[in-house]
């Protein structure tokens, strides 16, 4: 299993003692974590204007995760411009699932599978895969 992490789930997964870090610590066990250089350097800016102690552990969670330099970009999921790396990033990764918490611009496509990338909640990925 190939989950492309979002920049906001980065940013969660970033802050000490997280229920998004518990998960990706549960998740790691069978899945490859991938995200790209849009979504680190994101996660990055949001976190040093407000968790600046966070920088440290995104930059050791990036160390676990493969880093897809290519982008998708023959993306029509009708997603504003800013999304569509993300995304793009997910379907050039060959991920299986695109894990993202942003509802506002993902959540029309949730449990929609687009190129391959099923795009998910971290709720509903826990859901999917049993994990309670």
């Amino acid at each position: 299993m190939r989950v492309f992490l979002d920049a906001n789930i980065l940013f969660s997964a970033s802050q000490t003692h997280s229920r998004m870090k518990a998960l990706l610590d549960v998740l790691s066990a069978r899945a490859v974590f991938l995200t790209n250089e849009y979504a680190a350097e994101e996660a990055r800016r949001n976190l040093s204007a407000k968790f600046p102690d966070g920088v440290k552990t995104l930059e050791r969670l990036l160390k676990n995760c493969e880093i897809i330099l290519q982008l998708a970009t023959d993306v029509e999921a009708g997603l504003p411009l800013k999304d569509v790396p993300i995304l793009g990033g997910a379907i050039a990764g060959h991920a299986t699932y695109l894990l993202t918490g942003d509802e506002r611009d993902f959540g029309k496509l949730w449990v929609t599978t687009i190129q391959g990338v099923k795009i998910v909640s971290p709720r509903m990925l826990v859901e999917e895969l049993n994990l309670r």
